[in-house]
C-alpha cells in the first residue's frame, strides 16, 4: 500500500484542485510522493483541456479592481461550465489574479492580454489553461474593460445570492461624484443600454432600424401620409431604448440619465457592461 496520509490527500487537493479520488489514485501511483502526484495530475489535466474545448462555458463571474483613488479600474469576465466551480475560491482567485494583471499591464485588447506574461515564463493563455486543467472544466477568458482617464467606478450585481457577480459595469466620469457614479452604474446593470449617445449608434444600425420601422408601418396599413412621422417616432423610440443618456433614470423615471448628469455637473465619458455568458 502506498505511503501517504489524509493530510497528503488534502494538500494535493489544495495544490491542484483535483477531486479526492483522483488525488488518492495519483498518490498511490506516485508511491506517496506529493510532488510527483502534482505533476501527474497536471499532465492528466492538460490532456483534458483539449477534450473540454468543445464544451459550453456559460457560467462564471465578473470581477472588478478599482484603484484606491478611483483614477483607474478594470472588470474581467471569466467563464466556466458550472455554477459549482464559479463560486469556488480557486476559480475566483484565478479571476482576481487576471483582474490584477489587466490593471497592471493595461493590454490593448484580448489578444494582447492572452499573449502577455502573467508570471515568469507563463502567458495569460497558459495561466488560463492551467486553471482549466486544475479545475477540470473549460475556463474561458474573452472579455475585459479597463479605464484610466477620469473618475472610474464599478458596480457588481449578483443575480443569485450564492453566486459571484454575474453582471459588472465599469463607468468613467470627467470628475468625481461617487453617488451619481453608483446610481448610473446600477442603472446600466438593470437596463443594459448598448450605446452612450445617439451619435455612438453605427449608421448601418440606424438604417436597419429605420427600414424595419417603415416595413412594419406599411404592413400595418397606415396611411401613406402618416408613414414618415410614424417611422420617425419609432426610430426615436429605438434611440431612447438603446442609448443610455436618453433612457429614463432608474432611480427617478421622470428624468433622463442625461438630466441627472447635467444636474450633478458631471459627464459620463464611457461605460462597459458585461454579463456572464451574454
Amino acid at each position: 500500500m502506498a505511503n501517504y496520509t489524509a493530510a497528503d490527500v488534502k494538500k494535493l487537493r489544495e495544490l491542484t484542485g483535483a477531486g479526492m479520488m483522483d488525488c488518492k489514485k495519483a498518490l498511490e501511483e506516485a508511491d506517496g510522493d506529493v510532488d510527483k502526484a502534482v505533476e501527474a495530475l497536471r499532465i492528466k489535466g492538460q490532456k483534458g483541456v483539449a477534450k473540454r474545448e468543445g464544451r459550453s462555458a456559460e457560467n462564471g463571474a465578473v470581477v472588478s479592481l478599482i484603484a484606491d483613488d478611483n483614477t483607474s479600474g478594470v472588470i474581467v469576465e471569466l467563464k466556466c461550465e458550472t455554477d459549482f466551480v464559479a463560486k469556488g475560491d480557486k476559480f475566483l482567485a484565478v479571476a482576481d489574479a487576471l483582474a490584477a494583471h489587466v490593471a497592471a499591464t493595461k493590454p490593448a485588447d484580448i489578444e494582447a492580454l492572452l499573449a502577455s506574461e502573467i508570471e515568469a515564463g507563463k502567458t495569460v493563455q497558459a495561466f488560463v489553461d492551467e486553471a482549466n486543467a486544475n479545475l477540470g472544466e473549460k475556463i474561458v477568458l474573452d472579455r475585459f474593460a479597463a479605464y484610466a482617464d477620469g473618475y472610474v467606478s464599478a458596480y457588481m450585481h449578483r443575480t443569485m445570492p450564492d453566486l459571484p457577480p454575474q453582471i459588472g459595469v465599469l463607468v468613467e466620469f470627467d470628475k468625481e461624484n461617487a453617488e451619481v457614479a453608483k446610481g448610473v452604474a446600477q442603472h446600466i446593470a438593470a437596463f443594459a443600454p448598448k450605446y452612450l449617445t445617439r451619435e455612438d449608434v453605427p449608421a448601418e444600425v440606424v438604417e436597419s432600424e429605420r427600414r424595419i420601422a417603415e416595413e412594419t408601418t406599411r404592413a400595418e396599413g397606415k396611411p401613406e401620409a402618416a408613414i414618415a412621422k410614424i417611422v420617425e417616432g419609432r426610430v426615436n423610440g429605438f434611440f431612447k431604448d438603446a442609448t443610455l443618456l436618453g433612457q429614463p433614470y432608474a432611480l427617478d423615471n421622470k428624468k433622463s440619465v442625461q438630466q441627472i448628469l447635467d444636474e450633478a455637473g458631471v459627464t459620463l465619458k464611457r461605460f462597459s457592461r458585461i454579463k456572464v455568458g451574454i
